[in-house]
């Protein structure tokens, strides 16, 4: 069996770090009654108001999936449209207070699912860590 290159090492460690923290993510959401990417619009739309279209590419997915998954959460009374200040025609998607209160009583459960990833680091290497995956996701 040959050796893996770094950059095999790299995408294998990317990938396990992936699923490690998607399953977690994936239980709370569901715990919660949401989708994953349902989780994932509530942690967005916390501090911002986006364009369907915006939160659409944001997010990698057809804008017609957007819309779909927005009028559920809509359903749901966790999000609203509303029209955008600055362009008459465009609609923003925004969180809801009832969608703040499961985004911030999921933060919690969260922070206790991932951090445990980190926990036999040293301070240093957890900072480290932290600014790199900034800077990766940039």
């Amino acid at each position: 069996m040959r050796e893996m290159t770094e950059d095999e090492q790299l995408v294998d460690a990317l990938g396990e770090a992936a699923f490690r923290t998607m399953g977690p993510l994936t239980g709370l959401a569901a715990d919660a009654g949401l989708s994953l990417t349902q989780l994932r619009v509530l942690a967005i739309l916390r501090d911002r108001r986006l364009r369907i279209g915006d939160l659409a590419q944001y997010l990698g997915l057809e804008k017609s999936t957007m819309t779909g998954l927005v009028a559920r959460a809509e359903k749901k009374g966790l999000l609203a449209r509303q029209p955008n200040a600055d362009d008459a025609r465009a609609v923003d998607v925004v969180i809801t207070d009832a969608g703040l209160e499961v985004a911030r009583s999921l933060e919690g459960a969260i922070r206790d699912a991932l951090l445990p990833l980190t926990a036999r680091l040293p301070e240093r290497d957890r900072r480290q860590l932290h600014a790199l995956l900034e800077q990766m996701l940039r």
